[in-house]
Order: C-alpha cells, then structure tokens, then sequence
C-alpha cells in the first residue's frame, strides 16, 4: 500500500510550512481517509472514508456547507442531505477490506478508526481518540502501521467528563503508545497539536526518545510524506 499524508494539523491557529492543511491521507490514489480540506479533492480520490464529522476532518461542517461530492462518501453517521454511506459493520472496497471500529473521542458526533486490509497488508487510521474499547482490541494484531493522532503531548491528554458521566476529548501521545505498541512495530503520528509548533525541533527530538524508549518506529507526519507498506 502507498500512503501520502495530506495534512496534519489539528482544528489550532498555529500553522507551519509542511504542517498547515487539515486531516487527510491518501491510500493507494484511492482512497482519502478524512476530508480536512477541500483541495484534497484535486487528488481524484475514488472513495472517501471520514472517522468522524467535525470540521478539521470533514471541512465542509466548518460553514455547513452542502457540498455537491459525486464520489462515494463512508462516515459513521449522516450530515445533512450530503450522499453519506453509514458504516458500522465491514465492507470491501474493490479489493480493500475495511473494518470500521467505534471509538470514544465525542459526545455530539459518532467517531470510527479504520482498519484497511489489502494484500496481506493492514494498517489502522484512528482519527482523534481517547480510547478503543477492549472488545475490540483482537481486530488490531499484527498490523503493519497505525496512522494516530498527537493533539496532546503530556500523559492524560485532555480528557473531560459531561454531566452524564461519559468522558470526550483526546487523550496523550504517551497513552497512545502504551495502546498500540503491541499491536505494531511502526507508528505515523500526525493531527498535531498547538504543543508541536511551539518548537517543532524539539518536538521531533520528543517523538524520537519515545521512539527509543520503546522501541518503535515512530513517523512524524508531514504534509507531503509518502512511505510505502
């Protein structure tokens, strides 16, 4: 599988040159996997996959737009009268079989990370997340990469609680880590933080001590990186 990232900044004022566009990565020519920016669309994709419908991964709920997309669009719930394809079981794409996997990051929209299996190949895109529910922590053995967030750098991220008790937000980089590192050898790490750009220097030097400490491969996204599974 051939994967470009599109972009990596989180829903933040700060910009940087190779860290300025919204969520999106393309698979394969394919497939674009979140939608943070309309220009993305430039690429020809032939199928989109949204993890959930806030505006830095859907860009078109920024200004409730009613855009006027042909292609084929797969997101957890629907939006409006846009042509959205509910998701909540497997399904195949051409050849690509797709695992949706519900993930707990909102309490106002509905959230999947998905797992993309194609020649013998698997990789999992999470979208913003606190937390996969154990149950279905048997779906991600054996992957050969995980596309994951970074909008908190310290342990515990930003984690709050509603009235009803159910928690929301983004949990930290090393939480992450402590979650997937069993499950593969290679992590990209991209959605960044305003954290990142206070020094991105120093933020990369960050990822590259957690990479030692745990003996990952640990991938700092950019807006432009391709890498090839």
């Amino acid at each position: 599988m051939k994967i470009k990232i599109l972009g990596t900044r989180g829903e933040i004022e700060e910009s940087a040159r190779f860290h300025s566009k919204k969520s999106g990565v393309l698979l394969d020519k394919k497939i674009l996997l979140d939608f943070g920016e309309k220009e993305f669309l430039k690429h020809k994709p032939k199928y989109i996959l949204i993890t959930h419908l806030h505006p830095d991964h859907a860009y078109f709920v920024r200004n409730n737009e009613k855009p006027k997309i042909k292609i084929p669009i797969y997101a957890p719930e629907k939006y409006d009268d846009l042509n959205i394809h509910i998701i909540n079981k497997k399904f195949e794409i051409e050849d690509y079989k797709i695992t949706p996997i519900p993930t707990i990051h909102s309490i106002k929209v509905k959230s999947n990370a998905y797992l993309i299996e194609h020649k013998n190949k698997k990789i999992l895109y999470t979208g913003d997340m606190i937390w996969i529910e154990k149950k279905y922590h048997h779906l991600l053995k054996n992957l050969n990469l995980i596309i994951t967030e970074s909008s908190y750098k310290r342990k515990g991220g930003m984690v709050r609680r509603s009235k009803a008790g159910q928690i929301f937000g983004h949990t930290g980089i090393p939480n992450l880590i402590n979650l997937f590192k069993d499950y593969t050898d290679k992590i990209i790490f991209m959605h960044f933080g305003a954290w990142f750009y206070k020094d991105i220097r120093k933020s990369k030097d960050f990822f590259k001590k957690l990479s030692q400490e745990n003996n990952l491969e640990i991938i700092v996204g950019y807006d432009g990186l391709e890498i090839k599974i």
